[in-house]
């Protein structure tokens, strides 16, 4: 499966954005998806993350309340609603996909869970 991530851009401080990850050469209606993102020097790290029927989601303490993970199967999307943005979530965010019918809080947040990435879209919050 190919993912590509789009939505990104320049933002102020506690603005909004909406990422999406569109999938394309199979469907993802088997596969979790998470949101990971790399800020400048940092490791990338874990945002977000939804099981393949959309019924669990997972969210990393810093991102917990403001951000919202989605997916929209018939359209083969998963979303990622970003409120009350701060300059610490400026980084580039990288959509991944697994297939799997796991819902396991120790998986779904490991990058190295996921074997299909796309290439990423930044965000770039000023103060």
């Amino acid at each position: 499966v190919q993912l590509q991530a789009s939505g990104g851009g320049f933002m102020q401080t506690g603005g909004s954005l909406r990422l999406s990850c569109v999938a394309s050469g199979r469907t993802i209606n088997t596969y979790a998806v998470a949101w990971f993102r790399q800020a400048t020097g940092n490791d990338r790290e874990f945002v977000a993350g939804i099981t393949w029927d959309g019924e669990t989601t997972y969210y990393s303490d810093s991102v917990k309340g403001r951000f919202a993970i989605s997916r929209d199967n018939a359209k083969n999307t998963v979303y990622l609603q970003m409120n009350s943005l701060k300059p610490e979530d400026t980084a580039v965010y990288y959509c991944a996909a697994h297939r799997t019918y796991s819902n396991s809080q120790v998986q779904i947040p490991s990058k190295t869970f996921y074997d299909n990435w796309g290439q990423g879209t930044q965000v770039t919050v000023s103060s």
